[in-house]
């Protein structure tokens, strides 16, 4: 018999004895078959054992005893059912112990799966978020984040036993940086993400793929936004945001010509050359890709990738282009609206790890729906201005 089927046999022989004394006929029983269990128990063993043998670095599979590692998705699964009915368990209690302060009431912190499911969104969306510095805290108080340039400062020469004339001493800077909460339920008419309970019955249906890949675009959308233009005070400071001094301006009002671009590209350090890259909307791209020549020859190339059926590269002067749609258009006088430079860098984004998802299964429940809102923390900032440089449109005022 196999060690399932003994098992069961004594199993049998407990029930049995629930409610009076086993037999001499069942206790001989029960104790034979616990000497057929160790039996088979060792044989399984010896068989495992001469299996290591025979394998590959045997010497070392004989020798070590390696264990499947257990996953837990105790939390996952919680969660999950807290997206589909708004009720949660004791599991899921785990969660809310997790957060501190107030900014979760009524709301729950995420699993870990779901927030792997939201980077992986966040990564996605693409933009300057990708290409910035960007560093995650457990915790979102204040925070002073140090910078350093010392491009001003280079070596020298001094004469043989001379002594060393004094030098200048690296001078950091710092760059502050909060906690903003961003909620993807918007602002104005923006509802929260609604899904219908029909879905939510549904087994198949994955819940925890929609709300992350929904409740991330939203929360990205204005975060984009705000890594871009956002003017400091109520939102982070931008990396091409209104107050910021430009580097060069259009030579006329809104058209950016195939100097305007050369002018700008002069002004950026050498330093930061190795790494630079462009970051302005599609409208700018497209203005940038209809420039010609006296012979109506284009001036900007898309350059082949290899592999068949690969996108062409996106390159402006030999540098990456990067496109956000949260930069502005040229438009209006002195906006700024183009960047180029070494982004990493230029600018940081401090994210706050804790992110935390409201199930609302009431407030629509006459339509038969269940809402979804969700809460971020996070900033961003400038953190070395001298990396990068701003394009603007003409001032004709």
């Amino acid at each position: 018999m196999s060690i399932e089927e003994i098992l069961a046999k004594l199993q049998e022989i407990a029930d049995a004895g629930e409610t009076r004394s086993l037999t001499d006929d069942e206790v001989q029983s029960y104790e034979e078959l616990e000497g057929q269990l160790k039996a088979a128990q060792k044989t399984q063993e010896l068989r495992a054992r001469q299996s290591a043998y025979m394998a590959p670095n045997a010497s070392v599979a004989a020798a070590v005893n390696v264990a499947t590692v257990k996953q837990d998705d105790t939390l996952d699964r919680a969660f999950e059912s807290y997206l589909r009915t708004g009720r949660a368990n004791q599991d899921i209690q785990e969660l809310r112990a997790q957060q501190v302060g107030t900014d979760s009431e009524g709301g729950y912190l995420v699993s870990p799966g779901f927030r792997q499911k939201l980077v992986e969104v966040q990564k996605a969306f693409g933009g300057l978020a990708n290409e910035v510095d960007t560093f995650t805290t457990e915790k979102g108080g204040a925070i002073e984040y140090p910078t350093l340039d010392d491009t001003a400062n280079s070596g020298s020469i001094t004469a043989e036993e001379a002594a060393f004339a004094d030098g200048a001493d690296l001078t950091f800077g710092t760059v502050n940086l909060g906690a903003f909460k961003y909620t993807s339920s918007g602002a104005g008419t923006t509802t929260p993400l609604r899904v219908s309970v029909e879905l939510l019955q549904d087994a198949e249906f994955d819940i925890q793929g929609l709300v992350a890949r929904k409740l991330g675009e939203r929360i990205m959308r204005k975060q984009a936004s705000d890594w871009a233009i956002g003017t400091g005070t109520t939102l982070p400071f931008g990396i091409c945001h209104a107050g910021l001094t430009h580097d060069h301006e259009l030579a006329t009002t809104t058209t950016i010509t195939y100097a305007d671009l050369l002018d700008l590209e002069a002004k950026l350090d050498p330093a930061y050359e190795q790494n630079a890259k462009w970051v302005f909307n599609k409208a700018t791209w497209t203005a940038v890709r209809k420039l010609v020549d006296d012979n109506g020859r284009p001036l900007i190339f898309d350059q082949a990738a290899s592999g068949a059926g690969q996108a062409p590269q996106k390159t402006l002067l030999g540098y990456p282009v990067v496109l956000d749609q949260s930069f502005p258009s040229p438009a209006g006088d002195s906006a700024n609206f183009t960047v180029l430079g070494d982004l990493r860098e230029a600018y940081v984004i401090r994210r706050v790890a804790p992110l935390t998802v409201v199930v609302n299964p009431y407030t629509r429940m006459n339509n038969g729906q269940v809402e979804y809102v969700a809460w971020e923390r996070a900033d961003g900032n400038i953190q070395n201005r001298k990396a990068y440089v701003v394009l603007a449109t003409e001032d004709v005022a």
